[in-house]
């Protein structure tokens, strides 16, 4: 059995399919498609040197890696290798590979920090500390069984607060752009983004195959959009959460919790039946709103650092 890393080719079905597979299995709380995965490798900002990284044993895949450079950081030099294994095909060395191939694919650009995601299992935390990281943080995914009928009930929005969605933004998506670079830029992280380039956003965020412009909600105050949730779909039945947050000058109004709500239900009765978000572990603000709409914790990942000589 000889493992080989390769990279995705886009212009071939089955590698992005592969590549969806795979990742479900390995972390099932991620949405994402086909259409997704390959928009994400041929939209990608240039200066990320993104690519999205295969094991391929005897012909199947049992390994994806997502690696490139952020490029949206302050703070130059700062790299990211995210690899996951087939569950079925773990020990048979496609995560040394992967990881390998990444790493020395970022060194050759300069980069003199690594960061990676890692389950929160003893096997996996292992392997990263063997390959010299250190643990900097914690996330987790959370998941709400929207079949159930537990979702808090609507509330109206306050006086002087309107509800819309993106689509009602169409025409003109910036206000959008200047409310999500503004609670990014707030987000708890150890690699810092700033959302200048509004071309980029428009080609990475607006136009990705997974955002859902009907479901994504806006509570706007007096003209302004003022909170907002970003929805993400497969188009089928999984719903995950891309930003909720809400700008500065209308904090602890109850905004994002409107906006979130509102887009959960109308989600429910478009079908979707999964929904998915992911929390810092230390954001306590917005995991007690996912508590309080009855998401539960499903899993935790561990943020890992390592420095390059």
């Amino acid at each position: 059995m000889t493992v080989i890393v390769r990279d995705l080719r886009p212009e071939v079905p089955a590698d992005a399919e592969d590549f969806v597979r795979v990742r479900r299995l390995a972390l099932p709380f991620m949405v994402s498609t086909p259409e997704s995965v390959v928009h994400a490798l041929t939209h990608a900002h240039p200066d990320a040197r993104f690519r999205q990284l295969l094991a391929e044993a005897d012909g199947e895949i049992i390994g994806t890696a997502q690696v490139g450079l952020a490029h949206d950081s302050p703070e130059p030099g700062r790299g990211f290798v995210n690899v996951y294994a087939h569950p079925g095909h773990t020990r048979r060395g496609a995560g040394t590979l992967l990881a390998r191939a990444g790493e020395e694919y970022l060194a050759a650009l300069g980069a003199t920090e690594l960061f990676a995601w890692v389950l929160d299992e003893p096997d996996n935390r292992a392997f990263a500390e063997r390959r010299g990281y250190k643990a900097s943080r914690s996330a987790h995914f959370l998941r709400l069984d929207l079949t159930d009928g537990t979702l808090p009930p609507l509330q109206d929005p306050p006086p002087g607060v309107e509800l819309r969605t993106a689509a009602d933004f169409a025409d003109d998506p910036r206000p959008l752009f200047e409310l999500d670079a503004e609670t990014t830029a707030d987000e708890p992280s150890d690699v810092g983004a700033e959302f200048t380039d509004y071309e980029v956003w428009l080609e990475e965020t607006w136009n990705a195959p997974l955002f859902n412009l009907d479901l994504t909600t806006v509570a706007v105050v007096d003209g302004r959009p003022a909170a907002f949730t970003a929805a993400r779909t497969d188009g089928v039945t999984r719903y995950t959460t891309g930003m909720t947050g809400t700008a500065r000058a209308f904090r602890g109004r109850g905004l994002a919790k409107l906006a979130k709500t509102h887009s959960l239900h109308r989600a429910r009765a478009q079908g979707y039946t999964d929904a998915y978000t992911g929390n810092d572990t230390g954001n306590g603000p917005m995991l007690a709103i996912n508590t309080w709409l009855g998401y539960e914790i499903c899993a935790t990942e561990v943020r890992y650092a390592r420095e390059l000589a």
